[in-house]
């Protein structure tokens, strides 16, 4: 009995691993095989050289996946206006969101700091695209700050995938600017915390959409606009605005793209890898392409189209004390913020 009693019981487990380990390969086979569907808008609308290479970083994140990620690449404002993208992707409207992030500084004052104070990123020397992409790269990589965005984010629970480079700001105004005094009273239509920066200099910072920006320019309802190359190369505003301002810049326009969270940990530990080595591509690529849109700038500038306005050395001095100055009081809003200028204030230090 108790050797018949045992014979039962060793079946009724075999039959049960049997079961489970069958159910867990269809379980298996079915998470490999699903299909991730996401959506991403850029702020920028159509014409921007970042907006546009949106549907390479989809199409990588697709080959890498062999298909199992699909990304439709929405531009501004084809889902949502893009003051609305950070709410929008909170909620899980938009799976991810791609713009600079002076956008949401009044949420995280953070973001102020991280899209580039005005100095933060103006790197000695004339370095090309390539050298100070890499710089700012390793600045978010290497010194903790990726760590400190990656935290303050998943506060509003968004997680912070990349950070990417448009290469240099361009301003493009619709007179020549050489010293102060000429900006004085100018409207110029800027991101974040460089209108406070160019009130500081006599200037009146605003914001409009890009969508706006060049009739705006055209009309006289704004004199100067801030945007990267793609200002000339894609959306043409030196038809309306030639004069290219010099000086009192960032090498770098930083940007990122942000993840909803739930999209986000809903990926297998692969599949987020894939998005990861994506955003890596797309951050390689951009540099690839500002190095050919600069190239057409100055065949732009040679043919008398685009015309350097480069302020004089008063003017600059101005410039870095009006910004320094607002470092210090962003500085104050939270400490976040706070920490991550003490970051950059070292890193600066590191550079020749």
């Amino acid at each position: 009995m108790k050797v018949k009693k045992t014979i039962i019981l060793i079946s009724v487990i075999l039959v049960a691993i049997f079961v489970t380990t069958l159910t867990f390969g269809s379980f298996s086979a079915q998470a490999a095989d699903k299909v991730y569907r996401l959506k991403i808008q850029s702020a920028y609308p159509r014409g921007d050289l970042s907006m546009e290479l949106l549907k390479d970083f989809a199409s990588t994140a697709n080959s890498m996946s062999k298909g199992r990620i699909k990304i439709q690449v929405f531009a501004d404002p084809e889902l949502v206006p893009a003051e609305q993208l950070f709410e929008a992707t909170q909620k899980g409207t938009l799976d991810m969101l791609h713009a600079v992030a002076a956008m949401w500084g009044g949420i995280l004052p953070i973001g102020e700091v991280e899209f580039g104070l005005p100095y933060a990123y103006n790197l000695p020397g004339e370095p090309d695209v390539f050298t100070a992409g890499k710089q700012i790269h390793d600045l978010f990589y290497n010194t903790g700050y990726v760590d400190l965005l990656r935290g303050e984010y998943a506060k509003q629970g968004l997680y912070w995938l990349d950070v990417h480079s448009y290469g240099p700001i361009f301003t493009m105004a619709t007179k020549k600017i050489t010293t102060c005094d000429d900006m004085k009273g100018l409207k110029i239509r800027v991101e974040g915390s460089w209108a406070d920066y160019y009130n500081a200099l006599g200037a009146r910072g605003t914001y409009i959409s890009g969508m706006e920006a060049y009739m705006g320019l055209k009309l006289g309802t704004i004199d100067a606009s801030q945007w990267d190359v793609s200002a000339i190369t894609g959306l043409n505003w030196h038809e309306v605005a030639p004069y290219w301002l010099m000086g009192g810049q960032n090498d770098v326009v930083v940007g990122h793209i942000l993840f909803n969270m739930k999209s986000w940990d809903a990926l297998p530990d692969d599949l987020k890898k894939v998005m990861t080595d994506a955003a890596e591509d797309y951050f390689n690529k951009l540099l690839k392409i500002y190095v050919g849109e600069l190239k057409k700038v100055d065949d732009l500038v040679k043919a008398g189209k685009v015309i350097k306005s480069e302020i004089d050395a008063a003017c600059d001095r101005k410039h870095e004390e009006a910004a320094l100055a607002l470092w210090d009081k962003i500085g104050q809003r939270d400490p976040a913020a706070a920490k991550a200028i003490g970051i950059i204030k070292d890193w600066r230090k590191t550079l020749k």
